[in-house]
């Protein structure tokens, strides 16, 4: 077929086609306000021109030390200036930057750097002796640049270089380039492997510029926020947040440690006017000390993902004066792909109505081109009833490439042109979804799906509870029953096991209620989630 009119003679080239990536935001940045803060850590401010000037810097030395296209760079970094010029300095060498789980043992650390290729790694004293031992379970060792920390006491310095004489031995012109094809790789996050060895998700320009944009569009921001880093970065590369701020050119206030004192002290120091997190931290900061809330003279906008934050901590967190928007996500789309959008006529609602339509997980990111939930065999879409349930599924450009040397994975991820969550919801008449389980998480009581998140939504609403997770415990005439793990609040009295079971009796479906309560504190990943995978083999031998 010949070419139409609208594609003879009118080709890509120079002038009207770039190839999409996130490091045009941090250069925009350094030359329109060069001046602007860009990072605070501590006592410590670096301007966007200062910030630009080192990730150039940091990207020439790697590329002296022979780092270029498609070389994996590992990071093992708390949120530290160094974690956020790693984002624009490795990709700025052609590299890919591997952000490892500062919580990982070292045979988990081992594992992924070999399977990653890691050639170089950065890394904090604060794990200088898991790293050490990682390091000895390696033949094919990478260079090691430490980051040396003034504000840490304690801390080990191993490795080749100093991460500030490293940098030293750069060029701050370093020319760098666009990639050629915005589909090259600019990330690897490995999966948190519940089971065997976790898989290694790669992403490339183009999703992690369009979800860094699409955060903008879904936060409603606007220009010079004020960003908190509660969320670590090594968990998605932030969510994209270094892309996102630096696109808005804003100040970005590094938190080494996310502790309810740190928190508020630099919401009061710095004038932070947005932060992420688990419903973990937002729980943290409900059940804050009230001279700690007094801090917050403003709204703050909070955007929180995970399993779905409880409508009493949703309450406890409006009242405090921060706007929650909640968010869902995996590492396979970048963090965050659907946001519960809000609309002005719910503000009317009762605060109780509010919290329950805040805590489903909502619509489609801007930039996520389709969203379904859907029978997981057939794709066919559920309907729009808010009860029948089928599988989360995603479509579009903020989907990752796939999994690193796992073809057979990443095909049944895939299968059916769909990635595939494993994550179960409904969809409501409005067209919003609503996480009920990993399809794992589901407990099945005498032929009966019972959802764990509607349990523990239940258990979160009694005043003296202040963490609950609920999982499936063998029973002989059900099958399995829930069995709920619950930490109660430090100033209530005690409850029993029984009060809390008849709670949820007069509150929910009989059926569904726990039928065992263990009290005591919850078991946590680093990003906050609760271990249901100990919890759940806890509850089998109860």
């Amino acid at each position: 077929m010949a070419d139409s009119q609208y594609s003879a003679d009118l080709d890509k080239n120079a002038a009207n086609y770039t190839p999409l990536s996130p490091l045009t935001f941090i250069e925009r940045a350094a030359a329109v306000y060069p001046e602007r803060c860009a990072l605070v850590y501590n006592k410590s401010r670096r301007s966007w021109r200062e910030t630009y000037r080192r990730s150039c810097r940091f990207a020439s030395a790697l590329r002296q030390h022979g780092v270029a296209r498609d070389v994996t760079v590992a990071v093992m970094l708390p949120n530290v200036p160094a974690m956020y010029e790693a984002h624009f300095a490795i990709p700025m060498a052609g590299a890919v930057i591997h952000a490892l789980n500062i919580r990982l043992d070292p045979g988990a650390i081992a594992f992924q750097l070999e399977h990653g290729g890691a050639r170089v790694l950065l890394t904090d004293p604060e794990y200088a002796a898991t790293v050490a031992v990682a390091l000895d379970q390696l033949d094919d060792k990478p260079l090691v640049i430490y980051v040396d920390d003034p504000a840490l006491k304690e801390g080990e310095m191993i490795g080749d270089y100093e991460y500030e004489d490293f940098l030293a031995s750069g060029d701050p012109e370093f020319a760098w380039e666009l990639p050629h094809d915005e589909w090259q790789a600019i990330a690897l996050g490995y999966t948190s492997g519940t089971t065997g060895n976790p898989k290694g998700v790669v992403s490339h320009h183009r999703g992690a510029y369009l979800n860094a944009v699409s955060n903008i569009l879904a936060w409603n921001m606007s220009a010079h926020p004020v960003y908190l880093w509660t969320l670590p970065m090594f968990h998605c590369n932030g969510w994209c947040f270094p892309w996102t701020i630096a696109a808005l050119n804003g100040t970005s206030v590094c938190l080494r440690d996310v502790r309810d004192v740190k928190i508020f002290d630099a919401i009061r120091q710095n004038g932070v006017t947005h932060l992420c997190g688990a419903p973990v931290v937002l729980n943290l900061m409900a059940n804050a000390d009230d001279e700690l809330k007094k801090a917050v003279d403003r709204p703050v906008n909070v955007m929180a993902a995970g399993a779905a934050p409880p409508p009493a901590v949703l309450e406890a967190m409006a009242r405090l004066n921060f706007n929650v928007t909640h968010t869902y996500g995996l590492t396979e789309v970048y963090g965050p792909a659907v946001v519960c959008s809000w609309h002005e006529h719910w503000d009317k609602l009762p605060m109780r109505e509010q919290s329950q339509l805040k805590a489903r997980q909502g619509v489609r990111y801007p930039m996520l081109e389709q969203l379904i939930v859907a029978n997981p065999e057939t794709l066919e879409p559920v309907p729009k009833d808010g009860k029948t349930i089928g599988e989360v599924m995603f479509r579009g450009n903020i989907v990752m490439k796939g999994y690193l040397k796992n073809p057979e994975a990443t095909a049944q991820a895939f299968a059916g042109g769909y990635f595939h969550s494993g994550d179960l919801a409904v969809c409501h008449p409005d067209g919003y979804i609503e996480i009920k389980d990993r399809a794992k998480d589901v407990i099945i009581s005498g032929g009966e799906n019972i959802s764990s998140i509607e349990v523990e939504a239940t258990l979160y609403s009694h005043p003296a509870v202040l963490e609950a997770a609920v999982t499936a415990m063998p029973d002989e005439k059900w099958g399995e029953t829930p069995c709920a793990f619950v930490d109660l609040r430090s100033d209530t009295g005690a409850i029993s096991e029984q009060e809390l079971i008849d709670f949820c009796r007069d509150n929910m479906a009989h059926f569904k209620a726990p039928r065992k309560v263990v009290f005591g504190p919850l078991p946590k990943t680093s990003t906050g989630k609760i271990r249901k995978v100990e919890l759940r083999k806890k509850a089998g031998r109860l």
